[in-house]
């Protein structure tokens, strides 16, 4: 039997378990275990349980005993309230055992944030308007011209504002060190993306010449063990080249786009520019009114489930790096940081995130919120779209986790679309 309270945001629930069920859960521990132990006389595993209490102790199965007993009337106590719902593992705050009266356990564990939505009307949030500057279109003009430079060797010295292709090898104490070699790197000579003092080294240089540069690492460097560190880099040069860019004319559009003239480029990037921004203010929007409900929403997170999401962000951020070719500790070695900094840093993204989950989950609970199969194959045909397929062929190389995707977005759609529908 067990008596339940909530207590300053958590459960407190008290469970008493007759000596009656405790014995049955002290048999079942022994069923288990008993093949593990070996006692003279008898067989592994066949060993009588008062036999093997003598060996080594009356508790020796009251651990396994007090999970079973325990586990079960938690599960128990669970599925009977369903409407309390823990966010961290229950710890055991008492625990006194009796022979007459049994076990007596007080088990105490955080709750679901309680919480009251909002008047979704009239909220402050709004939408930024859409503005594209001319200069925007140059810039992206500019960026297509640079993707179409052409490179030309010379032979010549390398002078400052040349491209010079090199291979080098970095010495500290005359020892490598890890990330300081390279083979056929190009370096616009001049932009100071090296170590100061570098670049300044390879003009004068040769096609085929080999030179030993001297640096000294910043005491800001990023890497722990270079930091101020004097080294030597044995660089070859393999070629010295010109960036010839080419104009951006009527005829540079006709040769690269499907367009005739520049005029006509310019109106198709502005048109897409606009596009994008648009979709971006749209985003910032749909944040920002979820960032403000959830403020007025008052919702106070348990430091249980800030550490929880913490733990679930670093886990996603690791498979990405290892999609780098990159571990978590050379990473924080490379930024100078330790995991507890690093955890740290993300307590309030991971408090945000709750907040907006627990926001959403509310909307959609107290909106009676579905997704119809209508809705689901309009939000997959869309994506269709986008990769030239039929939301038939589409559907064929799906997987349930994809489905569950899509299904997650038709319905944060609908909810974002019904508070924004509050805010005309």
């Amino acid at each position: 039997m067990y008596k339940f309270e909530k207590k300053d945001k958590q459960g407190i629930l008290k469970i008493n378990i007759s000596k009656e069920d405790w014995e049955k859960a002290v048999e079942q521990a022994y069923e288990e275990n008993k093949g593990k132990f070996n006692i003279q006389g008898f067989r592994k595993g066949k060993a009588p349980r008062k036999v093997i209490e003598q060996n080594y102790g009356d508790t020796i199965f009251f651990d396994d005993a007090f999970d079973h007993a325990v586990s079960d009337e938690y599960s128990k106590f669970l599925s009977e309230n369903t409407n309390v719902i823990p966010v961290s593992q229950p710890s055991v705050e008492e625990n006194t055992f009796t022979a007459d009266k049994g076990l007596e356990v007080v088990l105490k564990f955080d709750l679901m944030p309680e919480f009251k939505l909002p008047e979704l009307s009239g909220l402050k949030a709004k939408k930024q308007k859409v503005k594209v500057s001319d200069q925007q279109v140059e810039t992206e003009l500019e960026s297509e011209r640079q993707a179409h430079a052409r490179f030309v060797e010379e032979d010549k010295a390398a002078e400052n504002g040349d491209y010079a292709t090199i291979d080098f090898t970095g010495y500290v104490d005359d020892v490598k060190f890890d990330g300081g070699e390279a083979k056929d790197y190009r370096i616009e000579l001049g932009s100071h993306t090296f170590i100061e003092g570098f670049e300044d080294q390879i003009i004068g240089m040769k096609k085929g010449e080999e030179r030993d540069i001297k640096v000294t690492f910043p005491e800001n460097y990023h890497a722990e063990n270079l930091k101020g560190k004097p080294a030597v880099f044995k660089v070859t040069l393999k070629k010295v080249e010109k960036k010839e860019l080419p104009e951006i004319d009527d005829k540079f559009v006709s040769d690269t786009t499907e367009f005739e003239t520049l005029e006509e480029y310019k109106k198709s990037i502005k048109e897409n520019l606009e596009k994008m921004a648009d979709e971006r203010a749209e985003r910032d929007y749909e944040v920002a009114l979820l960032d403000e409900i959830a403020e007025k929403s008052n919702i106070e997170v348990p430091k249980s489930m800030i550490e929880h999401e913490v733990h679930h962000m670093i886990e996603d951020f690791e498979h990405r790096l290892s999609h780098q070719g990159m571990n978590l500790n050379a990473y924080l070695e490379y930024v100078g940081k330790d995991l507890d900094t690093f955890k740290k840093e993300r307590e309030d993204d991971a408090e945000k995130n709750i907040k907006t989950r627990l926001v959403l989950q509310k909307l959609i609970s107290e909106n009676n919120m579905t997704v119809t199969s209508e809705e689901l194959d309009k939000t997959i045909g869309e994506y269709a779209e986008r990769y030239q397929m039929t939301a038939e062929d589409f559907k064929k190389a799906m997987s349930p986790d994809d489905y569950a995707y899509f299904e997650n977005n038709a319905i944060m759609t609908k909810v974002l679309d019904f508070i924004k529908s509050k805010n005309k």
